[in-house]
């Protein structure tokens, strides 16, 4: 039973969509979109892209709006020229007030033609929705960023503002700019408190708003590799001891494995909202679930939502295989990748004990390298979930706000391990199968995306102004 469903039933309670307006009504609409629709045309995809080229479009766009060579910084390594990001800063007036930072990252995760059904990397409009790759993921944040720097130069902040627009958010193993620019350059991105992707809000199948929700903590992502070894030998002549069929064994003990249920604050505000919107049986097995967190039965009807499921506990999936060396040959190694997300409070040597226990004595377990640092949830802070909310009232009425830990991870746990609070930020709704987000024909509203924008912007004004 999904939440969306349970959510549809007290439509009465949460406000409609506006019908899908045409593109580009207003002006400062034209210019956006024009941003917009560059950066998502821009490959920056690992392969074959470059966000140095990103960030290079987005540093014109912004000395065009009076900021100086001072005010921007493109940065990249040698090792990985075209990985690099930019950071802008527009100088408040009032020094005792610390800066903010918004965060987004330009790169997006791999493509192919053959897959999609359009071009990923051309914007395509149709039905009301907007077609490409990083439409959502994290462009959409990204130009928004850009575009509110740009509609504010002209009148000077309070609060200065920084942006920070980065590459490698998407890989784990590639170059990382937030990370970069945390260890190397931690006075240019100093701020108060950061706002980040993470956040958003939740449509139903019928494009009515069911939640809105601000990223407080986020699960931590380890990838860990299961490896099989056998002699091998000609393949007419089988022997039981072979590294696929072990591996496979191995990746299915995982598969039938589920972490315990755990709970933090965050977790407990939004499963006690969402108890409380959806009623019925869903409603009462998250009661009892937040009672007793080992009723097994509740767990198995709450975690029939996906998002439930992860929002409550330690996932890891198999996501890579690779085996065999010859088609007529007994396979020599097998290896498959696990993809973990990690629940906070929880370990990546804990997860890794558990997944040799569940792998068994042939396999050989590791974790990849990096291990990122661990997620530290900040605080409900008033003075940033306030104008959060108000501006939710205004822009989104009768939708209601709630505190969400993301169940994948963000660059955001770079800045808050030097101590930099971070909040996913409310605004950008989507569909309920999160958009395609990472896989086929990424997509967005117009509404969505125009909406979300306006949003943002004053939030962003709430706070600097």
């Amino acid at each position: 039973m999904r939440l969306a469903k349970w959510l549809g039933g007290v439509a009465a309670t949460l406000a409609m969509l506006p019908g899908i307006a045409a593109a580009q009504d207003r002006p400062d609409q034209k210019a956006f979109f024009d941003l917009y629709k560059q950066l998502v045309e821009t490959n920056t995809s690992l392969s074959v892209g470059s966000c140095t080229q990103a960030s290079a479009q987005i540093a014109e766009r912004l000395k065009a709006a009076g900021y100086g060579q001072a005010d921007i910084t493109l940065f990249s390594v040698p090792e990985h020229p075209k990985d690099g990001g930019i950071v802008a800063v527009l100088p408040g007036t009032d020094k005792r007030l610390k800066p903010m930072l918004l965060l987004g990252h330009l790169d997006v995760v791999e493509a192919k033609r053959e897959d999609w059904t359009r071009d990923p990397f051309k914007l395509i409009e149709e039905d009301g929705f907007l077609y490409g790759r990083g439409t959502v993921d994290d462009k959409a944040m990204s130009a928004v960023w850009a575009d509110t720097l740009i509609r504010l130069k002209k009148t000077p902040p309070k609060r200065t503002i920084k942006m920070a627009l980065t590459c490698g958010e998407e890989t784990t193993f590639a170059f990382n700019g937030a990370e970069w620019l945390a260890k190397n350059k931690p006075d240019l991105i100093a701020a108060e408190f950061v706002l980040n992707e993470g956040g958003g809000g939740r449509l139903d199948s019928d494009g009515k708003r069911e939640l809105l929700a601000v990223q407080v903590g986020e699960k931590a992502a380890q990838n860990y590799t299961f490896l099989a070894t056998n002699p091998g030998g000609h393949s007419s002549q089988p022997t039981p001891e072979n590294a696929i069929y072990e591996l496979a064994d191995a990746v299915k003990a995982v598969q039938g494995y589920e972490f315990p249920v755990h709970l933090t604050d965050t977790t407990r505000a939004f499963l006690t909202a969402t108890a409380q919107k959806v009623g019925g049986q869903l409603g009462d097995a998250i009661t009892r679930l937040l009672a007793n967190p080992e009723d097994k039965a509740a767990d198995a009807i709450v975690s029939q939502d996906k998002a439930l499921h992860s929002t409550l506990r330690t996932t890891c999936v198999a996501t890579l295989l690779q085996a065999g060396h010859a088609e007529n040959a007994l396979p020599q190694r097998a290896t498959a990748n696990i993809n973990c997300r990690i629940f906070p409070g929880e370990t990546v040597e804990g997860t890794l004990a558990k997944l040799k226990e569940l792998a068994g004595p042939k396999i050989t377990v590791t974790a990849n390298q990096p291990v990122r640092p661990t997620a530290i949830p900040p605080k409900l802070d008033p003075k940033i979930i306030g104008p959060m909310k108000t501006l939710a009232a205004k822009h989104f009425p009768g939708v209601p706000l709630v505190p969400m830990m993301s169940t994948g991870a963000t660059d955001g746990i770079f800045f808050q391990a030097i101590g930099i609070p971070v909040y996913g930020a409310p605004g950008m709704f989507i569909e309920k199968d999160m958009s395609g987000i990472h896989g086929l024909n990424e997509r967005i509203r117009v509404s969505s995306l125009y909406d979300g924008r306006d949003y943002l912007y004053d939030l962003v004004r709430a706070y600097a102004y």
